[in-house]
């Protein structure tokens, strides 16, 4: 089996006032246990706002340490979810029930072997 991450993408800012965080976290606690109950599930986690970021850039033999996103945009990364599949069609399957209960685009990649 490969594992797959699964990058949900959001926004920035506060969520509008017209969606329901609630239905949404249960429907995404829903898809968890699916794919824990059928062992698809490896880990997941969400992520503090893009605020909290801090990127760390080479530049000669130093380090530069800036606070912020590593590159501006009007979305960000908000969480992920690594998932076990046969193959890229039943990674993507995950990836459609993901995108389903967060109401988020998702990105679907595949790790690399070895």
């Amino acid at each position: 089996m490969t594992q797959y991450l699964l990058s949900i993408y959001q926004p920035d800012g506060p969520p509008p006032a017209t969606v329901d965080l609630e239905r949404i976290m249960r429907d995404v606690g829903a898809l968890r246990e699916e794919m824990q109950r059928l062992n698809a599930w490896v880990f997941s986690g969400g992520l503090h706002d893009v605020a909290s970021a801090t990127v760390l850039k080479p530049s000669g033999g130093d380090v530069l340490v800036t606070d912020g996103p590593y590159v501006e945009g009007k979305e960000h990364l908000g969480g992920f979810t690594i998932v076990r599949a046969a193959d890229l069609d039943a990674a993507l399957d995950w990836g459609r029930k993901l995108a389903r209960a967060t109401t988020l685009p998702i990105e679907v990649r595949p790790f690399r072997h070895g």
